[in-house]
């Protein structure tokens, strides 16, 4: 069938339940929101409970929808390395954490396995794991105690 439309949300691994926000997003293409929280929960029943997905659901002409899960985003891996609820205010100007160079490739381990960036090296993706610490005002330790 068509595509009708393709959305973006995050929603907690094994825990979609019908809520305005779920709602706003799925009323408008025509999707029913039990089925798809039921096909979400079962498709996440091996995440550990809550963990933030994204997730892009395609919903196709008939009524039908399809439902594609990817690993948090890399700020929330690095908030629970640092063990930090939020980032910096003010990026640059306030440090709020550390993460360890070797939590950085683990991250990145994550992200190369997702295949966004099918070119993309491990080294090259712990410079973009490294570049959004700098963002979020989190230090990046390399001693080598810690590894």
């Amino acid at each position: 069938s068509a595509l009708k439309a393709a959305i973006r949300m995050v929603v907690p691994a094994g825990k979609a339940a019908p809520s305005p926000k779920i709602g706003q997003a799925l009323g408008s293409l025509g999707v029913n929101m039990m089925q798809f929280c039921k096909k979400f929960n079962a498709q996440t029943s091996q995440y550990a409970p809550g963990l933030p997905l994204r997730v892009k659901m395609m919903a196709y002409k008939d009524g039908t929808f399809s439902i594609e899960t990817k690993a948090p985003t890399t700020s929330w891996y690095l908030k629970e390395a640092a063990q930090i609820e939020k980032g910096a205010n003010r990026p640059g100007h306030e440090i709020v954490g550390t993460v360890h160079v070797k939590q950085i490739y683990e991250i990145a381990k994550i992200k190369l396995k997702e295949n966004d960036r099918p070119n993309e090296s491990l080294e090259s993706l712990c410079k973009v794991v490294i570049s959004n610490c700098k963002t979020m005002g989190l230090r990046v330790d390399s001693s080598p105690e810690k590894m």
